[in-house]
């Protein structure tokens, strides 16, 4: 019953989050100088007939709740640039393409870098330890795009071992996939091999070895549960980001997702394809926190619920 409340009230909170967020951009955007028709050649009576037609002649209060009616709906409105093209089909074109490379990148960064991380902690001190921290040293120092940048470099133009740009084969997806998890994998490696440490001196640990237990059994049972408290407290935020695109990794290797429409819609003044792919973003953020504390409460029963 407890948990079923704090589902309740986390929802809830959510809801407002998203509400908050959607207003934020809403009016942020109206913010921005200039116009989305600007640059167009066009008279004064055609330019002032488009305004009507996108109601962009209304005052911003009236906007506002007419894009919130909209939006309560589902519709995200039409682009400005992309004429005649729903932001919803735009985003539903282009998401499965960052939701497939930012799958891929987690399942990546999360499986090498809980390995290496668990490693790092049993060989403390010595050369794979080394070796881990220099991993998250860069992976955490150096942005994604100049990792993007080397790596299309070295195994694309040099070595030519695989596609340098585009998204259509499972050779074209290494890179990218690459480039975009090495910085997660860097992050949960530091984050698991410090959780490690600090667990495999804990007395339910020895009590467990003095068991005769194997030590696969006693990591994975006893010490891994623990040391992934803090992993799963940053999955959130990284999911809701690698899976909606990293823009300027995107951009990198030509692949048309998210982040491809994100950039050009700011370029463009494109009102509503900019809010429109910003609440779809913080839709899927609020949801992957909401996630996360949810799965954190029922993993560890210490957290209280109140």
């Amino acid at each position: 019953m407890k948990i079923l409340k704090f589902i309740i009230k986390r929802i809830l909170v959510s809801v407002l989050m998203i509400y908050v967020l959607v207003t934020i951009s809403f009016f942020m955007v109206k913010l921005i100088p200039g116009s989305p028709f600007t640059s167009e050649k066009m008279q004064a009576g055609n330019k002032a007939a488009i305004y009507a037609y996108y109601g962009l002649d209304k005052p911003v209060q009236e906007q506002y709740f007419t894009y919130l009616g909209n939006l309560l709906k589902g519709d995200l409105g039409i682009s400005y640039k992309l004429r005649a093209i729903s932001v919803n089909r735009i985003i539903a074109s282009a998401f499965p393409y960052s939701l497939d490379l930012g799958v891929r990148a987690i399942v990546f960064a999360l499986t090498m870098g809980l390995l290496l991380g668990i490693i790092a902690a049993y060989q403390r001190g010595k050369a794979m330890d080394t070796f881990a921290m220099i991993i998250a040293i860069i992976g955490t120092s150096v942005p994604s795009f100049i990792i993007g940048f080397f790596v299309q470099y070295i195994f694309a133009v040099k070595l030519k071992w695989f596609p340098v740009a585009q998204y259509e084969s499972l050779a074209h997806t290494v890179l990218p996939t690459l480039a975009l998890g090495l910085g997660i994998l860097a992050t949960i490696s530091k984050y698991t091999r410090s959780s490690m440490l600090e667990v495999i001196s804990s007395d339910y640990v020895k009590t467990a070895d003095s068991k005769g237990l194997s030590k696969l059994r006693i990591i994975v049972v006893h010490q891994l549960r623990n040391a992934l408290m803090p992993v799963i407290t940053l999955l959130g935020p990284i999911v809701a980001s690698e899976i909606t695109g990293t823009f300027v990794v995107e951009n990198v290797f030509a692949i048309p997702g998210l982040g491809r429409h994100y950039v050009t819609s700011v370029q463009n003044l494109d009102y509503t394809l900019i809010t429109g792919l910003t609440i779809f973003f913080a839709v899927i953020l609020v949801t992957m926190n909401l996630i996360v504390d949810i799965v954190y409460a029922l993993i560890d029963p210490r957290i209280k619920l109140d």
